[in-house]
């Protein structure tokens, strides 16, 4: 999200950078070439302010393309119906054409900036979207992320610094999700690129094992807690065949639940959790997708944890 502010915003101050360049050459004093110029104007806000809209609205996922499409054509369409006017504009309507033109670009560059850094560094918008860790969070809870409470991320790169917290068992963390290509499937499709919401069961160096579907780490069954979610059902088991090596391998490679399936819900591992990695959980545990099934998330894949829960009104409260 805060990458697509980003290019909005740099399109917008371009935009705005090259108008006024324009315009002090006088390269616009023609009615055609403003008409023109004012109609890209038009097309460019219009088209960023839509895709935005579609991007926020199915959450960042399988964006829908006809939805896409018909917002693109009304933006053609208010585009034509501008150069018309404009191209009839006398000079005073287009000083004022001109003027709510370069302020829009203004307002949208500079607030897309700020909130794109903000949304890098400090703080993100997340929306839940399943059951897999019910009561915890419910779907339709909208989040706010505390994103400098691990450290902060240096651009484009996966190094931290200035760490406040260190990331603990227990933590309810987003993460995109630990996928090596499109084509990966687990949990019955691609993921790659999602953000997920679980919690840190355990950390690099420990050993995980799941029996009946409780968790134990290091050889301790952990405690039961309050937020923790089972359903009434007899539990599965299967004889497994294969060798320790050979199972730590499939699951740090995402393949585990290729073979296995839904088996791993009630019978899992163990495996010991990479150095640098995690193994998490939702608090659903039997209706969650989650390192029982695709493997570790890699320290770098983690962007913050849970910070209050800011809508629906009835559900606002601090994590």
């Amino acid at each position: 999200m805060e990458i697509r502010l980003f290019i909005i915003a740099c399109i917008m101050y371009v935009f705005s950078f090259v108008s006024r360049r324009l315009m002090k050459k006088e390269k616009l004093s023609s009615p055609l070439r403003f008409a023109g110029w004012h109609a890209l104007y038009l097309l460019t806000i219009l088209s960023c302010a839509w895709y935005l809209l579609v991007f926020v609205k199915s959450g960042g996922e399988n964006l829908p393309l006809a939805k896409l499409f018909l917002g693109f054509a009304g933006c053609i369409v208010a585009a034509v119906a501008g150069f018309i006017v404009a191209k009839k504009a006398d000079k005073e309507k287009k000083d004022n054409l001109v003027k709510s033109a370069l302020d829009w670009c203004n307002t949208v560059y500079f607030a897309g900036f700020v909130a794109s850094i903000v949304m890098f560094f400090f703080i993100q918008a997340f929306k839940i979207p399943s059951a897999s860790m019910r009561d915890t969070l419910l779907e339709g809870d909208h989040l706010f992320v505390n994103k400098a409470v691990y450290g902060f991320r240096l651009p484009f790169t996966n190094k931290f610094f200035w760490e406040y917290s260190p990331i603990k068992e227990e933590d309810i963390v987003i993460f995109k999700f630990p996928a090596l290509t499109r084509e990966q499937l687990n949990c019955g499709g691609s993921q790659y690129g999602r953000d997920f919401v679980k919690r840190v069961i355990a950390k690099g160096g420990d050993t995980v094992q799941v029996i009946d579907s409780r968790a134990y780490v290091n050889g301790e069954l952990l405690p039961l807690h309050d937020y923790e979610k089972y359903d009434p059902v007899a539990r599965t088991h299967f004889v497994d065949e294969m060798t320790k090596e050979e199972y730590q391998s499939l699951w740090e490679q995402h393949k585990l639940d290729g073979i296995y399936g839904p088996y791993l819900r009630d019978q899992f591992g163990p495996v010991v959790v990479p150095e640098g990695s995690y193994f998490v959980m939702g608090d659903n545990r039997d209706n969650s997708c989650d390192s029982r099934f695709w493997g570790p998330v890699p320290r770098e894949n983690i962007k913050g944890k849970a910070w209050f829960i800011h809508w629906p009104l009835k559900r606002i409260r601090k994590m």
